[in-house]
């Protein structure tokens, strides 16, 4: 039998009506403003930087509070580069052969391709990995609830954070990642879940001039 956790005050912030309208209009006009970068300056963001990001992904709700996540943090040009030739060589054979014809005309927009010099310029490489489940002191597995809904919450709390710092990132998914556990040395109960660099935006960085969905297409209230 597990004991309980004890319980205590919730910290209640009393906005106002006004108050809480204009918060959450201002947050949503800054957010907006949010955008992947892929190109990156080689300025180094100070750690203390790094760790409260992370620190802040580290507060996303989870199921049971088990928090199945692992932050790699990854600065040696060695293993950066190591890890931008693996991510190439899947990139690739993704863009000659696995992705169909309409992704890479929905790609087409962007001007991607395979090559990922981002790996090794921006400041940070933060590889997200989810835990499978959690391995107890007596080495056996304890379940974990909700995996990719926790970690995928949590990944979005960081990007946020990442922005919230005046920083950018792009979420990179050089799909098959098991490369990124072995590089890492990570443990069986670990899976990659992303690779997001995250620095400075390079000198005169532009992005693609996007729109997202108007609400009327993202909202439906049952009244």
């Amino acid at each position: 039998m597990k004991t309980k956790i004890p319980f205590i005050p919730y910290q209640t912030i009393n906005y106002t009506e006004e108050e809480t309208i204009k918060r959450s209009h201002d947050y949503y006009q800054y957010m907006d403003k949010r955008r992947t970068v892929r190109t990156f300056s080689t300025k180094k963001v100070p750690q203390q930087v790094i760790d409260n990001i992370i620190m802040t992904a580290g507060t996303a709700p989870s199921g049971a509070h088990k928090q199945p996540w692992m932050f790699c943090v990854i600065t040696k040009d060695e293993m950066r580069k190591t890890i931008r030739i693996a991510a190439e060589k899947e990139e690739y054979e993704n863009y000659h052969g696995r992705m169909t014809e309409e992704w890479l005309a929905d790609l087409t927009v962007f001007e991607t391709d395979w090559n990922k010099p981002f790996i090794e310029n921006a400041s940070h490489i933060i590889v997200v990995f989810k835990k499978t489940y959690d391995i107890n002191q007596e080495g056996g597995k304890n379940k974990n609830y909700y995996v990719n809904e926790s970690v995928g919450i949590a990944t979005g709390f960081l990007l946020a954070a990442i922005h919230n710092a005046g920083l950018v990132a792009l979420t990179h998914t050089p799909s098959p990642m098991n490369f990124l556990g072995k590089i890492l040395n990570r443990p069986n109960n670990e899976r990659p879940f992303l690779l997001i660099p995250v620095g400075y935006p390079a000198e005169n960085t532009t992005v693609p001039n996007l729109n997202r969905k108007p609400k009327e297409t993202i909202i439906a209230y049952y009244k």
